[in-house]
């Protein structure tokens, strides 16, 4: 680390954002997961991962707001093969004239178990590990992991779907799912509060309606409109973050931002965050002394521009500068 020089060019052959350090040295591990077998809509988020793996390259390792969180050891683990080979044969399945949603859901279950078990060992190992996809569905697993670690634990979810389908298309581990899967499985987490959402569906709808409190949604209008009447979006994500228990896991899919951050995402839907809101949400956490335990990246799809990757390649290290903030608070 001492003959490393976080100003310079990223060398050839470095890792994440051009750092040096292996998955071992590192605090912080991330995850890739290409799979997107269950894409109702635009494709491409399993190259997400190897695309943003190349934008953090051009990104400046010094943050204004975080400091140096490089210091801590970011790394990235490899591109998984067998998960690329699922990724394939499972959308092959799902795209035929008669989808084979059997086998589709249980390459699913398969991706889900093998999330899991990356992710257990690494919080085992006192690391913190961070899952990038692929769509929505990849970081069920991690979820599950993180709230057997962190009983009660929150999810901050931005999204602009609120992904409470069940079983959508016939996929029980649909993107468009994913909050579902969370809330009727895994007990160990104590309430989901959803921010930037403007598409969803009846029943689900419905489903936050009669969470009892389990599901707290700020609804992507509703935000709005209290802007245009002089309320401060800072003080809206105090109350989102107000909503949360102490220990956060972030599961943010790209398509809650406005989408002209993330044109080539899957599903893009106007309206969403700022970038700057965004950001003011990781803000809001810090000054609630509140603790980002863990998180997750989805859905960017590399587009005909590298813009998509770029922004989240720094939205990632943003998220991961806070996480490391929170904890040494």
């Amino acid at each position: 680390m001492k003959e490393f020089d976080p100003d310079a060019a990223a060398a050839e052959g470095s890792g994440v954002y051009g750092l040096p350090f292996t998955p071992a040295e590192s605090r912080v591990v991330i995850v890739p997961v290409p799979f997107e077998a269950t894409t109702s809509y635009g494709g491409g988020t399993s190259r997400g991962p190897a695309a943003v793996f190349e934008a953090s390259k051009q990104v400046d390792l010094f943050d204004h707001e975080t400091g140096k969180p490089y210091q801590a050891g970011i790394a990235m683990l490899d591109v998984p093969r067998k998960i690329v080979r699922w990724n394939a044969e499972a959308r092959k399945l799902a795209k035929k004239a008669r989808p084979d949603v059997k086998k589709v859901n249980a390459y699913s279950d398969r991706m889900n178990e093998w999330v899991y078990l990356q992710t257990r060992v690494l919080l085992d190992g006192g690391k913190m590990p961070v899952i990038l996809g692929g769509d929505h569905s990849v970081p069920f697993g991690a979820m599950r992991a993180y709230s057997e670690k962190y009983p009660g634990l929150g999810i901050l979810h931005l999204d602009a779907h609120a992904d409470l389908r069940d079983a959508y298309e016939g996929f029980n581990w649909s993107h468009a799912s994913i909050f579902h899967n969370v809330i009727t499985k895994l007990h160990g987490v104590g309430r989901l509060v959803q921010v930037g959402i403007r598409d969803l569906g009846m029943a689900e709808n419905e489903m936050i309606a009669r969470s009892n409190g389990r599901i707290v949604t700020f609804f992507d209008p509703d935000v709005a409109m209290r802007r245009e009447h002089g309320t401060p979006f800072a003080a809206i994500a105090d109350e989102i973050v107000a909503a949360l228990p102490d220990d956060v896991y972030l599961s943010w899919d790209i398509d809650g931002l406005d989408p002209t951050l993330c044109p080539g995402t899957g599903t893009p839907v106007p309206g969403g965050l700022s970038w700057n809101d965004a950001i003011g949400l990781l803000r809001a956490i810090r000054r609630a002394k509140k603790r980002i335990v863990g998180l997750d990246l989805c859905e960017v799809a590399p587009g005909e521009t590298e813009w998509d990757a770029n922004v989240g390649a720094r939205l990632l290290y943003k998220m991961i500068g806070f996480a490391l903030l929170t904890q040494t608070a």
